[in-house]
C-alpha cells in the first residue's frame, strides 16, 4: 500500500498546479467560473498522471481511464456550452462583491486551491483502480461498477440535456421543469453525478485493499447534497420560482421516485 500512496502523492502538486493556472486565467478573464469548467478535466488529468507513474493491471486501468475521461470531458463541455455568453456565475459574483479588492487572493485559497485539494482527495478510487496491484482478471465488481457508471452517466447527461432544452424556450422563463427525468427527482444531474462516483468506488473494490477509498463517494455525495449542489441551488430556486414549492411537495430532491399526488402531500 505504501507504493500506492506514493503514487497518490504525485497527484497533489499536479492538482494544485493545474488549479493555480486556471486561477491565473480567471484573473485575466475576471471570471472565477472557469474553475467549474475545469472540475471534470481535473479528475481526468489526475487519473492519467496515476496511469503514467504506476504499473496497475492494464485492462482495468484502461477501463477506468475511458470512463472518467468520458464523464469529465462531457461535464466540461456541458458547463462551457451552458455558460457561453453569460457573465460570472452568481456564486462567484457575490463573493467578488463581498471581498472587493481582496477577491483575487481570497478566491485563490477558498475556491481554486480548495477545489484542487478536493479533486485530489476524491480521486482516491481512481488511484486505487489504476495503481493497485495486478489482480489477473476482471471481477463482478468491474461489471457492477460499469453498469452503475452507465446509469449515473445517463442520468447526469440526459438530465442536463433536458434542462438545456427547457431553458432555450423563452416561454419557459420563470417556470420549473417537471417532465422527463425531472418528473422523478428535482436534481437528476446531481443524482447521476453521485452514482458515477459510487461506480468508481465499486470498480475499486475489484482490487485488494480498496475499502479505504469509500470516503470519496461519500464526500462527493455530501458536496452535491449540502454544499455546491442541491442545497445551494434549492435556496435560490425557492426565492426565484413561485411554483417551486409545489414541485418540492410532489417530487423527491435527490433519489428518483414517482411523484406524489396532491392527496399524499
Amino acid at each position: 500500500m505504501s507504493s500506492l500512496f506514493t503514487v497518490w502523492l504525485y497527484g497533489l502538486p499536479v492538482a494544485l498546479t493545474l488549479v493555480f493556472l486556471v486561477w491565473l486565467v480567471s484573473l485575466v478573464r475576471r471570471d472565477a467560473s472557469v474553475i467549474d469548467i475545469f472540475w471534470g478535466p481535473g479528475f481526468v488529468s489526475l487519473a492519467w498522471v496515476y496511469a503514467v507513474v504506476s504499473d496497475g493491471w492494464p485492462s482495468r486501468r484502461l477501463l477506468v481511464l475511458a470512463l472518467v475521461s468520458l464523464w469529465g470531458l462531457r461535464l466540461a463541455a456541458h458547463i462551457l456550452w451552458r455558460s457561453r455568453g453569460k457573465g460570472e456565475d452568481y456564486r462567484y459574483a457575490e463573493m467578488r462583491e463581498r471581498y472587493g479588492a481582496r477577491f483575487w487572493w481570497v478566491s485563490l485559497i477558498t475556491v481554486f486551491l480548495l477545489q484542487g485539494v478536493l479533486m485530489w482527495l476524491i480521486s482516491a478510487p481512481l488511484l486505487q483502480v489504476i495503481a493497485a496491484a495486478e489482480s489477473g482478471s476482471l471481477t463482478i465488481f468491474d461489471l457492477i461498477g460499469s453498469v452503475l457508471f452507465v446509469i449515473g452517466f445517463l442520468f447526469e447527461a440526459i438530465g442536463d440535456l433536458q434542462l438545456a432544452r427547457f431553458r432555450t424556450d423563452p416561454g419557459n422563463r420563470g417556470k420549473v421543469l417537471r417532465s422527463g427525468l425531472w418528473r422523478y427527482t428535482r436534481h437528476p444531474n446531481y443524482f447521476g453525478d453521485s452514482v458515477v462516483w459510487w461506480s468508481f468506488y465499486v470498480l475499486a473494490l475489484g482490487t485488494p485493499g480498496a475499502l479505504w477509498t469509500i470516503y470519496s463517494p461519500i464526500l462527493m455525495t455530501l458536496l452535491l447534497l449540502k454544499v455546491s449542489g442541491v442545497g445551494m441551488l434549492e435556496k435560490k430556486l425557492k426565492r426565484t420560482r413561485s411554483e417551486y414549492a409545489d414541485y418540492v411537495a410532489s417530487t423527491n430532491a435527490f433519489l428518483p421516485w414517482f411523484p406524489r399526488s396532491p392527496s399524499r402531500r
